[in-house]
């Protein structure tokens, strides 16, 4: 039995894990180092093309829900995180170079995955995984294109926050904070007074952008709105948003800034860090000029600037089934941000779930079917729910997941008790789905 997973990102390469650890010969097709996507820096696979951070890892909030679930069914994605964890309160962030190397030396060695470079520019025979990424190559994009028709004609753009490094962030106009009374003191806190955030704001709604094909306001995804649309809502948008300063006491006034500019982590050594929110398309001399009027920042030194790329997704609804399969052609799977899953753990998620029922149904063992008290479920019944008409990417959250049977006072509380029924399920089915 051999399937071929399209794509080495984190939906490709934990669904061609998943395959493998069950006895499945799996036959991992990659573009790089062949050929490289805008996005791309590297030639590892998983490569974290925007944030470094896997947001949240508490249990009260959805992801960290998924996160948790996923531990404790032996993902590798999240294995590979946890081992290449850097501090950033109560979100799971990771050095992002040493967590692809990480998933692509396990990947590699594994007996039963075969890596074969190269781009892929037809649908192989037999089982595939399209894993290929919101960013595939044209000429696959094309052929699928053919064999889904107008529902696979759907998009959406983000972005990517730039880096700079640490040693060039002025420490005297900065401080070691937590994110919101969350955490440990892992953040930069780069504050701003209002005469400073005012001046600020002009440049940010008057900066010249780059050229991004087809771009418009509205086909941005919100959980990547670049920071200068979000600026142009309203003056005071970024102070509720990415600059707000609530719980955040500036150690040399003792109370809260107009507004904050947090930096982040983004690597174990603590030499580079990425500006919390700022994702952005402005051309990148704007970047340096508006971005070097954070006072902390006047002398930054970007190691990388913010990027804008547009993201295709299919019309799941109407295409796939709960195990992500074509439902017009079930030898054919996807999963990742193309199946309208949107984040990095969501997407492991979507791969996840692919791999282990692709690997049942091989071996003739009966599916999963992951309930919708669980977050992996809940997101395969969420993107394959017919009755969804206007189908938008989507993180996870608890919305999709049934409510108690009793009210629970508080909202903390409600989400703690509504993990703790996912992680009894998840528990129950360990034995099974480890198989």
């Amino acid at each position: 039995m051999n399937v071929t997973v399209i794509g080495a990102g984190l939906a490709g390469s934990e669904c061609a894990w998943q395959l493998a650890q069950r006895g499945i010969q799996v036959t991992l097709r990659e573009m790089k180092p062949e050929k490289k996507t805008p996005a791309h820096v590297t030639n590892d696979f998983a490569e974290l093309c925007c944030s470094n951070s896997l947001r949240s890892d508490q249990l009260e909030n959805a992801v960290g829900l998924l996160k948790e679930e996923m531990r404790r069914l032996d993902s590798l994605i999240l294995a590979c995180a946890d081992a290449t964890r850097v501090e950033a309160g109560g979100a799971l962030a990771v050095d992002r170079h040493g967590f692809a190397a990480m998933v692509t030396e396990r990947v590699k060695s594994h007996p039963n995955i075969t890596v074969v470079p190269g781009e892929v520019t037809d649908i192989p025979e037999g089982e595939v995984v399209i894993a290929s990424g919101p960013l595939t190559s044209d000429a696959l994009a094309e052929r699928l294109q053919i064999l889904l028709g107008a529902d696979s004609d759907l998009h959406f753009y983000d972005a990517a926050a730039p880096l700079v490094s640490a040693e060039s962030v002025d420490m005297d106009k900065a401080w070691f904070g937590s994110r919101y009374d969350r955490g440990t003191d892992d953040y930069v806190n780069c504050p701003m007074n209002k005469e400073e955030y005012d001046a600020f704001w002009e440049a940010l709604t008057t900066a010249q952008e780059a050229e991004v094909h087809g771009f418009e306001d509205s086909k941005v995804f919100e959980g990547c709105m670049p920071v200068e649309v979000m600026a142009r809502r309203g003056h005071d948008t970024l102070l509720y948003g990415p600059l707000k300063s609530r719980g955040l006491d500036d150690p040399r006034t003792g109370r809260w800034p107009y507004a904050v500019v947090q930096l982040r982590r983004d690597n174990a050594d603590g030499t580079v860090y990425n500006l919390v929110g700022f994702q952005t398309h402005l051309r990148f001399p704007e970047q340096r000029r508006v971005f070097s009027m954070i006072p902390a920042l006047h002398d930054a030194e970007f190691l990388r600037y913010g990027v804008m790329h547009r993201n295709t997704f299919l019309n799941s609804p109407r295409l796939l089934d709960r195990y992500y399969r074509l439902k017009a052609e079930p030898r054919i799977s996807f999963a990742g941000q193309m199946t309208g899953v949107e984040g990095y753990v969501e997407s492991a998620a979507s791969g996840f779930l692919v791999g282990v029922e692709t690997a049942r149904r091989l071996t003739g063992k009966p599916p999963i079917d992951f309930p919708q008290e669980t977050a992996i479920g809940a997101l395969a019944l969420y993107i394959s729910n017919e009755s969804v008409t206007v189908f938008q990417p989507m993180n996870v959250n608890f919305g999709i997941i049934p409510p108690l049977d009793h009210r629970v006072k508080g909202k903390r509380n409600k989400n703690a008790e509504l993990s703790a029924r996912s992680l009894d399920i998840i528990d129950r089915l360990k034995g099974e789905v480890c198989q």
